[in-house]
Formats: structure tokens, C-alpha cells, sequence
């Protein structure tokens, strides 16, 4: 499997503000081997810290939240080195079980984990039968939460993420697969009033019908938007997993552009890229 990632260019018409955090990507170092019940190891050169760096100088972003790869399902290590490599820049979402013990979680946040994702989908490292717990540790730990699922059975899973007690974030999009209703936008609006769930805008390409533009996408993170800009994060879901040769490799100043047009305002904007994941993550204000 070939395919080169495209890392620098004419930069995104869309100046990011000072501060911005990359709030969803993933980051791979060498002899780090992917684990059994995930995907491999991204083709190609493996996307690591300094291809990274180059990414941010394009791009514009300070700061950035690396998430644990599905292709090393529960085993940290790689997560917990790209955040050591990367610096103070970095926080990491690490994946977790309800047995995780204590020790450990420790362990984790003084390396700089900030974050447990849930991921029911295949190749995931831990799916919504774990929900609870790992919600409760993160909680315990002051950490956020991220919850991914097929996003059209939101209305099914609504009592259960009702009684989150972290801060959590509902990822991608939602990955509404099966299309999107009133009322799962209604449903979404009510999560997010109870004061401790997030919309994140990345991997908008992933559950697209239409492709780039993404408009199908685009409607629901308007009225997200328009609904409660102090409630999401944006992420550019680095490396694009899912592109497996270089034609299917989006442009990332084109798709940076593309999904902050979605925003209301430039203060909507800053929130989302600055102040949003501040509050989620627990980073320092700048």
C-alpha cells in the first residue's frame, strides 16, 4: 500500500487563531506493532511527531490532543511516547477498561493523558458495553471523555448518555451512517444543554454521503454551531486513516477551510479552536 501525505502548501484561507488545538488526530512512532482486533499501521510513511510538526506549521495550529489509534486497541505505550515526544504542545486520550486500576490512570495523566475514548465501531479498542465504567474512572480522574458509535443509533443510546458524569465530547460528527433526522438534532441539542457534552467537527469526510462539500454534514454542524458554539472542538483527524493511497488523501488546508466555514462568526470559531477545548481537555488558557 502506497501513499504520501501531502504536509505543506499555499496555507488554509482561514487564518486559525493564536492557540488553536488540533483536538482530534493520531499520531505513530516506530516500534509501537499494531495490536490483534485493530486495523494495521497506517501505509506508507508512518505519520509520527515530525511529520506532524510540519502539518502545524501549514496549517497554523499550537497545540494538539493526540488520540489513541485504533490499531493499538488497549495498549498505550505508543500514545504515552508521541505525547513525550511532541512536548508541552501535546495531551493525549488514551484507552482504558473499568478494571483499569488506579496506578495506572495515574501513571497515565502525569504522562499527559487528559482524556478515555470510547470507540464502538469496528476495529475499536473498547466499545459502549464499557460506557459506564470508563465514564465513572474518567470522571474520578477529571479527564474528558470521547464517545464514538453509529451515530443514527443516538436516540437508542439516549438514556445511557443522558447520565454521563464526565465531560465528554460525541465524536465525528456523530457518524450519522443512516442519515440524520430532526430528531436526532433535537436530541443532540438536549446532551448538550445538560452542560457537559461537546460536538466535535472531524472526520466530517467519513460518514459523508455527498463528499466534499460535505453539505449533508454541513447542515447539522451549522445548527450545531448556531445552537452552541461554547460546546464544540474541531479536530483535523490526521493522518486520514481511512485513505489508503494518495488520490483519496483530502488536502488539508482545502478541508481545514472547508469545515470552519460552518461556523457562524470568527468568535464562534475561536472558541471551538481555543477556548472549547480549554474547558474540555483541561489545558492552560492562553
Amino acid at each position: 500500500m502506497t501513499i504520501t501525505r501531502k504536509l505543506t502548501g499555499e496555507p488554509p484561507k482561514t487564518r486559525l487563531p493564536k492557540g488553536t488545538v488540533d483536538a482530534q488526530m493520531h499520531m505513530y512512532l516506530p516500534g509501537y506493532p499494531a495490536q490483534d482486533g485493530g486495523p494495521p499501521l497506517p501505509g506508507g510513511t508512518l505519520p509520527g511527531p515530525a511529520e506532524y510538526r510540519q502539518l502545524m506549521a501549514w496549517l497554523g495550529i499550537d497545540r494538539v490532543i493526540i488520540t489513541q489509534g485504533n490499531a493499538h486497541q488497549r495498549d498505550n505505550a505508543n500514545l504515552v511516547a508521541c505525547v513525550r515526544e511532541m512536548g508541552d504542545v501535546a495531551r493525549g486520550v488514551c484507552v482504558i477498561t473499568p478494571d483499569t486500576p488506579k496506578a495506572e490512570l495515574t501513571s497515565l495523566a502525569d504522562a499527559g493523558i487528559v482524556g478515555a475514548r470510547i470507540m464502538d465501531l469496528p476495529g475499536g479498542g473498547i466499545g459502549l458495553d464499557a460506557l459506564e465504567g470508563v465514564d465513572a474512572l474518567a470522571a474520578d480522574m477529571g479527564w474528558a471523555l470521547a464517545v464514538q458509535f453509529h451515530g443514527s443509533d443516538l436516540l437508542t443510546h439516549l438514556p445511557r448518555l443522558q447520565k454521563l458524569k464526565s465531560r465528554w465530547m460525541l465524536d465525528h460528527h456523530g457518524k450519522f451512517f443512516d442519515g440524520i433526522t430532526p430528531a436526532h438534532v433535537d436530541a443532540l441539542k438536549g446532551l448538550i444543554d445538560q452542560g457537559n457534552a461537546w460536538f466535535k467537527f472531524a472526520g466530517c469526510y467519513e460518514s459523508s454521503k455527498t463528499g466534499a462539500p460535505y453539505e449533508d454534514i454541513a447542515e447539522t454542524a451549522r445548527a450545531i454551531a448556531a445552537h452552541a458554539p461554547e460546546r464544540i472542538v474541531w479536530g483535523t483527524n490526521w493522518p486520514h486513516n481511512l485513505a489508503k493511497t494518495t488520490e483519496e488523501y483530502p488536502d488539508d488546508a482545502a478541508l481545514t477551510d472547508t469545515v470552519l466555514s460552518w461556523f457562524p462568526s470568527e468568535s464562534a470559531m475561536h472558541k471551538a479552536l481555543v477556548e472549547n477545548p480549554e474547558d474540555l481537555f483541561g489545558l492552560p488558557k492562553l
